[in-house]
């Protein structure tokens, strides 16, 4: 079977949930599949940290192009190499296809139904039309949540139900389930600037994180307990981040709040095991992968209550109210205080995570694309 995959969110620099599911998928596919021939399209050149693996049954097709790449060039190559089965790990299809190749889009999350004003209005209009199309068009649809099915069926109702399977993700086992080398560990929290015992995020910093309960919830913690303890909100700034580190300079402890900006996978990792608690406030995920990547750390999880996460952290993690800083605040204290209730959480995520793993994404993603 000859299988298209569109990989050009593997060009990116940022590395985001969406470009670990691709690149985890394609670590995988090739050695699950020695039979089928896979087709990877991208634009220009594989980030570092993101690059397929050179199986003998990959193709790579590289193009850089002006203007539409899918609708333009990929629409023409696919043409002409006539594959069976087109898989676009995001929810997009080219709109002239041949009426014999099979469409599958992997549907990440509809955070733009939701937050509409978190999103630039230019990749707004484009997030809405092509997933109208995507989603009405496609042969097949993988929601990487029931949460995120539920919102394909409520936004787009014309939608089948019976053409949308939940195939979850993974996590990176080697990078999190390993234990702690505190020589590596003081290493990298020196170059960082981090000191003492420290609340983590790791992530993407935009609005829809809600960084910004984070901080104010760091606030009264601090003010109320006297803690010495550092706050460190580590990550790259996304789309309209301005906001959280003007926060962050206002706020009376701001020299205890740490942003040592972009992590890699290793020091993310090694940032992880080293926190006494992690602090996951977002307001919506499609799935939130470092909620499986904190539980397998052994790292105690604090987290928002919405969409897909508490599916995902089952009873592992404490849930707060996402809009609450004082809940979040009693939250950390509560955690920080009470050996064994982090002792029991981190026994709860041991077992949660064993539901999850990229080969097994990898296997369901592979049967249905060639179903």
């Amino acid at each position: 079977m000859r299988i298209a995959i569109q990989a050009a969110d593997l060009d990116a620099s940022r590395i985001d949930g969406t470009r670990v599911y691709i690149h985890n998928m394609l670590k995988f596919f090739g050695k699950l599949d020695s039979s089928s021939e896979f087709i990877l399209y991208h634009k220009n050149k594989f980030n570092p940290e993101l690059t397929p693996p050179e199986f003998s049954n990959y193709q790579v097709k590289q193009k850089s192009f002006p203007l539409f790449w899918t609708q333009a060039w990929l629409a023409n190559e696919l043409r002409k190499d006539t594959p069976d089965v087109l898989w676009m790990p995001m929810h997009n299809i080219p709109v002239l296809h041949s009426p014999n190749l099979k469409t599958v889009v992997t549907a990440h999350d509809l955070a733009y139904k939701y937050f509409p004003e978190y999103f630039p209005k230019k990749d707004l209009f484009k997030l809405n039309l092509l997933g109208k199309w995507a989603f009405t068009k496609a042969d097949k649809i993988i929601a990487i949540s029931q949460s995120t099915k539920r919102d394909i069926l409520k936004f787009y109702p014309g939608v089948p139900e019976d053409k949308i399977r939940v195939i979850y993700h993974g996590f990176d086992a080697e990078v999190f389930s390993i234990a702690r080398d505190f020589e590596i560990e003081h290493e990298v929290k020196k170059r960082m600037g981090i000191s003492g015992e420290y609340i983590l995020y790791a992530g993407a910093i935009q609005p829809r994180k809600n960084l910004g309960v984070l901080v104010s919830a760091f606030d009264v913690f601090k003010k109320k307990t006297k803690s010495e303890i550092k706050l460190v909100i580590a990550g790259e700034r996304a789309w309209l981040a301005d906001d959280v580190f003007e926060q962050i300079d206002k706020s009376q402890f701001k020299k205890d709040i740490i942003t040592p900006g972009r992590l890699t996978f290793s020091d993310m990792g090694t940032l992880v095991r080293g926190a006494n608690v992690y602090v996951y406030p977002s307001l919506y995920e499609g799935f939130g992968i470092p909620v499986l990547e904190i539980l397998a750390s052994r790292v105690p999880l604090i987290c928002a209550l919405n969409s897909s996460l508490g599916e995902v952290g089952g009873d592992a993690p404490l849930y707060f109210q996402e809009k609450n800083p004082h809940d979040l605040a009693e939250k950390i204290e509560l955690v920080l205080g009470d050996k064994n209730l982090r002792d029991e959480m981190i026994r709860r995520g041991s077992e949660q995570v064993k539901k999850f793993s990229w080969e097994k994404c990898a296997r369901e993603t592979l049967e249905y694309l060639k179903s």
